[in-house]
């Protein structure tokens, strides 16, 4: 299993893949005010059986680190120290545009949109690092 991390500053979006189907899915989301980020991702990695971490890369359309790179450093440096699986990144560019769109697409509700957002998102950007790096 494959674990997406899509980290914003107040919500972190997870989805999961598996290797055999090559399909990523939604998983939840983490509320930073509610739940600790990392102690979450840990058990989700224990109970999901998690090989490898990847966590989006917010760059902005040019390319270039926006000001959110600091706080992913942070977090990154954090979340390594305290799992033993490999991590990587990758460009999360306008997955939340294309979750959020997606969503409207198929008759979600606003109120449903807003509580699924930053999972959808998350496997848009795992579905995308999938299909570069892992089938090509």
């Amino acid at each position: 299993m494959i674990l997406g991390v899509d980290p914003g500053e107040r919500r972190i979006g997870l989805a999961v893949a598996d290797l055999e189907t090559r399909f990523a899915r939604p998983l939840e989301v983490i509320d930073r005010t509610v739940t600790d980020p990392i102690a979450r991702i840990v058990e989700v990695i224990a109970e999901n059986g998690v090989t490898k971490v990847v966590v989006g890369r917010p760059v902005g359309l040019s390319g270039y680190e926006g000001p959110a790179m600091e706080a992913q450093k942070t977090f990154l440096v954090s979340l390594r120290s305290s799992i033993e699986v490999e991590v990587d990144v990758y460009d999360e560019r306008l997955t939340t545009v294309i979750a959020e769109r997606g969503m409207k697409m198929a008759g979600t509700s606003s109120k449903k949109r807003k509580e699924l957002r930053d999972a959808v998102a998350a496997q848009v950007m795992l579905q995308g690092y999938m299909d570069s790096k892992l089938w090509h």
